[in-house]
């Protein structure tokens, strides 16, 4: 764990840190994982993971999609998607969606650290990238993408003890999944996956 109160310093320190192995949809279902083809051709992506120092903590941004998407409705995610051919850099990609989805300027926003990749079950190779929000930031859902904007204490998530595996049937076969559930909110999948990847990083620091 961190030595001493977390503060923006003590988590870029730990950020700074080696990072684990690659996270996948498939950690843990092995036998998915096995079935899989060898070499699969992703699709890049990147999200951004938003932090905002309050007076009681640092908290982290995160949004409930829209139930009106096809994919993932109502689900809870972080600001992001595809990198686009005008994206400079996967950071660029996570900074452009903050502020098409959530109104976030991006000049507001310093970079912290890079976590693990993480494979989705639909093909997307997604960077997830830590940043700090140091300027004014009054949230905008995107109506068509986002249903609200709320935020979660990192204290919480950082938590190895909050973090439940839970099943439920995919494609015929019960599929296994990491969930950190705070309040009314059903943080589960590859966000949760994510944000796991967070605090193993923090507590091996």
């Amino acid at each position: 764990m961190l030595d001493g109160p977390l503060t923006v310093d003590t988590l870029s320190r730990a950020l700074a840190a080696p990072g684990l192995e690659k996270s996948s949809d498939y950690d843990l279902n092995p036998e998915i994982w096995a079935g899989l083809p060898p070499v699969r051709k992703l699709k890049p992506a990147a999200v951004l993971v938003p932090l905002l120092q309050r007076d009681s903590g640092l908290q982290v941004v995160l949004t409930r999609r829209s139930r009106r998407l096809k994919h993932h409705p109502g689900q809870i995610a972080f600001p992001g998607g595809r990198v686009d051919p005008d994206d400079a850099t996967r950071w660029d990609a996570a900074l452009r969606e903050a502020e098409e989805e959530i109104a976030l300027p991006r000049d507001v926003v310093s970079p912290l650290g890079v976590l693990n990749r993480h494979e989705t079950v639909t093909g997307f190779d997604v960077e997830p990238h830590i940043g700090l929000i140091e300027g004014p930031a009054d949230f905008h859902p995107a109506e068509a993408e986002v249903a609200e904007v709320f935020e979660v204490p990192l204290w919480f998530l950082l938590d190895p003890a909050h973090y439940q595996t839970h099943t439920r049937r995919w494609n015929g076969i019960d599929r296994r999944y990491y969930a950190v559930p705070w309040g009314p909110y059903y943080i589960w999948g590859a966000t949760a996956r994510m944000l796991k990847g967070l605090s193993d990083r923090v507590s091996g620091a």
